[in-house]
């Protein structure tokens, strides 16, 4: 099969132009309305062979022929990339592949930009340094392509965890609906790159990969990165609020009776998008120390904190606290009938 043959397809009815070849399994067809299709070649029939894609013997220059003129040299046109049809809404990608996911403990990665348009991009992919910023790759990426940014071990995963890609969207020789310049900031969570699970199969790779959408039928995702102080700054505001649901202690009966505290991460918080792991145990403990400032001088109160079984993180980082800044009061597993494992009371003494 080679371009300008024409070719209908096996299982669907259609079939057009050989345009171009998209890798060694995919083949663009153009079809009675211009529009290049993208079909496996083997769902491909040649019906039709272009003469013009015969070998000919080259015919011999003329010995009187005089050597061309130098003449000034030009700037090479980007090759026109054939279109796509759906292809004229901007979805853009940001990709890391292993390059072997069976090693994924040790194996170095690939970070890739896809390009799933009919528009040329001119991009810069950056990297955060504190308040400043690093480049990492910039160039054009081609309608269609996916373009290797860069090659990485895990000994560089820290300088990802902030990553930006901006970029301006064209068309080469023909007119085209015009696009507002790019500019979307990430925060890529680097445990993913030790889980095999977190990498999947995609429309773009043969490989598992981790992907992260830039832009999605012309809308540029959220910017989901928020530095330390923005965080630290929103938790202070929200402990200060008053929250209509965030009312965690719940008093049964009288006198010193049991307080409930839940400190489940839903009770206590409306959302934790962009919340770590370790910033949302952070939160839980400071309910716990809050609860327990305001009533470690009332003799015999029972409080139960309820923080679920899950992998017993928070119940061990509350019975560290325990040994270390209340070792005066008693804490014991809760009742088993009324909280199953997830629970433990504290008596202050």
């Amino acid at each position: 099969m080679n371009i300008g043959d024409k070719v209908r397809f096996l299982s669907e009815v259609g079939g057009g132009i050989v345009k171009g070849f998209r890798g060694k399994d995919f083949v663009l067809v153009e079809d009675a309305d211009g529009f290049d299709i993208p079909m496996p070649i083997r769902e491909c029939v040649v019906i039709e062979t272009d003469d013009y894609n015969m070998k000919k013997k080259p015919s011999a220059a003329p010995k009187t022929q005089e050597p061309p003129k130098p003449t000034k040299p030009e700037i090479p046109a980007i090759r026109r990339q054939a279109e796509v049809k759906g292809g004229d809404a901007l979805n853009v990608y940001l990709a890391f592949v292993p390059e072997d996911v069976k090693m994924i403990s040790t194996t170095p990665f690939e970070a890739y930009l896809v390009n799933d348009s009919n528009y040329y991009l001119y991009y810069t992919y950056l990297s955060a340094e504190g308040k400043a910023w690093k480049v990492r790759s910039h160039g054009v990426v081609e309608p269609n392509m996916k373009f290797l940014l860069e090659e990485f071990e895990k000994n560089v995963l820290n300088e990802l965890e902030h990553v930006a890609v901006q970029f301006t969207a064209f068309k080469d020789g023909k007119t085209f609906a015009l696009k507002p310049a790019v500019s979307v900031e990430i925060r890529v969570d680097t445990v993913k790159f030790y889980k095999l699970h977190t990498f999947r199969e995609s429309d773009f790779f043969e490989e598992p990969a981790l992907m992260y959408d830039i832009v999605r039928n012309d809308v540029p995702v959220r910017q989901v990165y928020v530095s330390a102080e923005e965080l630290q700054d929103a938790l202070l505001q929200k402990q200060n609020a008053d929250k209509p649901k965030a009312q965690p202690i719940v008093k049964r009966g009288g006198g010193n009776a049991i307080l409930e505290v839940d400190l489940h991460i839903g009770e206590l918080l409306d959302d934790t998008r962009g919340m770590s792991n370790s910033e949302m145990l952070n939160y839980q403990l400071e309910k716990f120390r809050e609860v327990m400032e305001k009533y470690k001088a009332k003799r015999e109160q029972r409080i139960v904190f309820i923080h679920g079984k899950g992998d017993g993180v928070l119940r061990k980082a509350i019975v560290d606290e325990m040994k270390r800044k209340y070792s005066n009061c008693r804490y014991q597993d809760a009742s088993f009938q009324e909280y199953g494992f997830g629970a433990t009371m504290v008596t202050i003494k």
